[in-house]
Order: C-alpha cells, then structure tokens, then sequence
C-alpha cells in the first residue's frame, strides 16, 4: 500500500473481513483512467475517505499481481514493497516442492512478507509459521494464509527463533528471506534501496549459517549476485531465472539440497523447467584463440546459466568455446538446440572501429540497427550519432550487431537470431 495510505493493522483486519473481501470483489477490473471516478462513487456510498484511499490501493495491487500470482491475486493482500519482493508463483512453488518432497511437517518461514512462499508451502500440505518484523506485513501475510487454519503469520524477529531440540525427527524446517533493502532509504525512483553484499542483509549471513547448523532442512533466499566462492560446503546454491530475468540464489542444506554444488533453473511462461548442474559443465571451458576462428554460430546462454558460473555447460553441449574470458557468448562450429541458450547465425565478425561497422552498413544499406553489448563500455546514442544511423526503423536493411572482445580485441559481430 501506498506510504502515504493510512493502513494499520486494523485496516488491514477490516479489508479481510467477509465484508472487506466482498467490497474488494465488487469493483470493476482496474482502470487507472475510471480511479478517481471510483473513488467519488465509494465514497458516496457511505465508505470513509480512509478505507476508499486503501481499497483502490489494493485494487491498483491486486491488478499489478497477476503477472505474479494469476488468479490467486484477486484473494490476496498485498504492499508495494511486499509485492515487489515477493516470490512470483512458479518461483515459490519450487521453494516448496523441496520442503514437501523433504517430508517435513512444519516450516518456521523467517522473513516471510506478504506469504507468497509461506502461501505456495500452505497449499502443498505443509504447516507454516511465519514471521515478520513490520506488523502490517504480518497482518497480510496471515490473511493471505487464511485458507490453511493451521498456517499463521505473526509479527516477529527472525533472530527470535528457538530451534527445537530433534528437527529432523520433529519434521521441522526453516525458510529464510533475508533482507535486501535498507528502511527509510529510497533510491532515485522513490524505492527502498537494494544493498548487494552479504554482509549487509538482515538478518545476517551469520546467523543464516546457525540457523543451517541447528536445523538441517534450511532453504535461503538470497541475491542473484551471490558470491559463488561463498557457498557454503555440502550445499546446493540455484540461481532462477524467469523470462531472461535472474530473480534469486537460493541456498538448500541438508535434505533440501538436490545435488551439492551450484546449479541453474530456467523458467518460462507455457514451458517446462529447464535445469543446469556442474555435472553437465566443463570446469575449464575453451576460449577463442583468434578473430579466425569465430564459427558460424552464436550462443547466449541464459543469465541463471551465466550467473551459477557454468558457461561450461553450453560450451560442452555445443563444442565451442567462449569468445573471450568471462564475456559469456560461446561460438561453434555446431547448429544445434539448447534449451538454455539462444542461437544466432554469425553472418560478419570483423575488428571493430566506429569507421568500419559505418562503412560495413552504408554498403548494405541498413536503416534499422540493434546493438548489443558485453565486454565494451560505450554509450548507445553517442555510437548511433557516429554511425549516423538513429533508433528507428527506416525504409532500409536492418541488422543486429553484437560489439564484444573476441581473444582480447574489441570485435562487431553481426548475427541473425537463429
């Protein structure tokens, strides 16, 4: 909800009350255009200008959650910030596949915002406790857990948690959300800052690392950006990605783990999870030796992919080699299928200089550039204004032109998505 809405814990007990629920369910889908309209309309109907303002919050909410939570949105609360941070569905259901495949009775959920993961875990069978250091958060988390009696959330310090005394024989594990975000400190854009170390998350790494050594079932969610050389030995640390987007590392101990070491997990809309371990990686994967020996096809695996530090695997699938030490294209000699990776056809591979590529599409008449980049630091208008060629179409070829190093030397290669 909105900073400046005036929700409390009352607020939040009233919208999730059958009355509250039913007024939610009663307004039109969400119309930024009609919100002011909607506004007036509930208020003349007797509703007070408090409840109105958190209403078409959350109707503004409940709109944005959709890409997250599909239909479960329209029955759940929600905070922007909670919203942001939340597991999106396909996401969370992974965290809580591994508890339940586990066989564990109960979840203590540190951290749990909104119960997105709490929610997912909840509707597999397993019992959920949750906490929450702001109270609101707690409040909606646990009316986002009302389906499941047995599952609540309450506001708490995760650092309060008592491990008992035989988890593994009690069925109990721990989920663990840390922060990522500094209180009362907002970025340009208005949100809460992000902070990127591991030595800044709260609770801390520290006590994520006890928590693990008193309770051998313990997942963390973590940063995309972690460390590898910070992996704790015997775990499994997975880097997931949605639609091209790193989302997480999530770190599993003990039962959780699947296969020790670091791996990937690739998803997409309509399509199934796509999985990537050290087993399938070679653990020194070839470099380029020169601009000559550039093969035909391009390779640009998956962030998760690149992330969990396992290029080797699509160079092994492909028999190629990167084209220069830590950029994370691969090309080969092969046209072949890699369901975490997308392929181009390598149609030039030439030195790059400003006079050149601006030659290169002169002659072929190209109006209509895309330009990628990795490895080379340069600003995309002040390029286009020096190839005197804009970001629009135009009536003429178009081309993709990846600027890179290849062995060392700053290299355009112009490609075709395969």
């Amino acid at each position: 909800m909105a900073g400046s809405d005036p929700v409390d814990v009352g607020t939040v007990r009233a919208l999730g009350s059958p009355e509250g629920r039913a007024l939610l369910r009663s307004l039109p889908p969400y119309d930024e255009a009609e919100v002011m309209r909607l506004g007036d309309r509930l208020r003349r109907e007797g509703h007070s200008p408090d409840l109105v303002a958190t209403l078409l919050t959350q109707h503004r909410l409940q709109a944005r959650a959709v890409t997250k939570f599909g239909e479960f949105a329209d029955e759940m609360l929600f905070t922007p910030d909670g919203l942001e941070q939340a597991s999106r569905l396909e996401v969370a259901a992974t965290h809580a596949g591994r508890f339940y495949n586990a066989s564990l009775a109960t979840v203590h959920d540190l951290g749990c915002g909104i119960g997105a993961d709490a929610v997912a875990m909840s509707a597999l069978g397993v019992t959920v406790q949750g906490v929450d250091i702001d109270p609101v958060t707690a409040a909606i988390a646990d009316h986002n857990l009302r389906p499941w009696p047995d599952s609540r959330a309450r506001v708490g310090l995760a650092e309060e948690f008592e491990a008992p005394r035989d988890p593994l024989r009690a069925r109990v594990g721990v989920w663990l959300d840390p922060a990522r975000r500094v209180p009362g400190h907002t970025g340009r854009h208005g949100r809460i800052k992000r902070v990127f170390r591991l030595d800044e998350i709260r609770p801390t790494w520290k006590f994520v690392l006890q928590v693990a050594t008193a309770v051998p079932a313990t997942g963390a969610k973590l940063s995309p950006s972690m460390p590898q050389d910070a992996i704790p030995l015997g775990t499994e640390a997975q880097w997931t990605s949605f639609a091209g987007e790193v989302l997480e590392c999530a770190v599993w101990w003990g039962p959780l783990a699947q296969r020790p070491g670091r791996s990937a997990r690739i998803l997409r809309a309509g399509r199934a999870p796509v999985e990537v371990d050290e087993a399938a990686a070679e653990p020194d994967p070839p470099v380029v030796e020169s601009l000559a020996s550039v093969g035909p096809w391009l390779y640009e695996p998956d962030r998760a992919v690149t992330q969990a530090g396992l290029l080797g695997a699509l160079t092994a699938a492909t028999l190629g080699s990167e084209v220069d030490r830590g950029i994370g294209y691969v090309v080969s000699q092969a046209q072949v299928d890699v369901d975490f990776a997308r392929r181009y056809a390598v149609l030039e591979a030439m030195p790059f200089t400003v006079k050149s590529l601006r030659a290169w599409l002169r002659e072929r008449g190209v109006t209509g550039l895309t330009i990628k980049k990795r490895g080379i630091r340069l600003d995309d208008d002040e390029l286009r204004r020096q190839l005197r060629i804009g970001r629009k179409a135009g009536d003429g070829a178009q081309a993709t032109v990846i600027l890179t190093r290849v062995a060392g030397q700053p290299t355009v290669l112009v490609v075709d998505p395969a």
